[in-house]
């Protein structure tokens, strides 16, 4: 059996930076992005999302509201066009994912 070698240190490891690795970039834009930058250029690049997440909230909101004042017909009318409001939202993510897929492809 060999034994191996002394093993000579190369350039020490700094666990506060993220590893370099040759030709990947972590981000597709050149520089960082504030959150309301992001959030803006999200919402450009598929507009339903955040309609759909409104919707969801209204009906929420309301919803509470008619159980608050014992509308209870209201209420349950509420909560489902609540549910159809978040199948949309999910609806409008995976159309965005799918559509940003294809528009990736060479």
């Amino acid at each position: 059996m060999v034994t191996p070698g002394p093993v000579t240190p190369g350039a020490p490891i700094d666990p506060s930076q993220p590893p370099v690795i040759e030709g990947f970039s972590p981000s597709v834009y050149g520089s960082t992005e504030t959150f309301k930058e992001k959030f803006l250029r999200k919402t450009r690049e598929n507009p339903m999302v955040p309609i759909g997440c409104m919707g969801t909230a209204a009906a929420l909101l309301y919803g509470l509201y008619c159980f608050h004042r014992g509308q209870s017909h209201r209420s349950q009318l509420m909560m489902r066009t609540r549910i159809a409001a978040q199948g949309f939202t999910v609806a409008a993510i995976l159309l965005g994912l799918a559509a940003s897929a294809l528009k990736s492809r060479p």
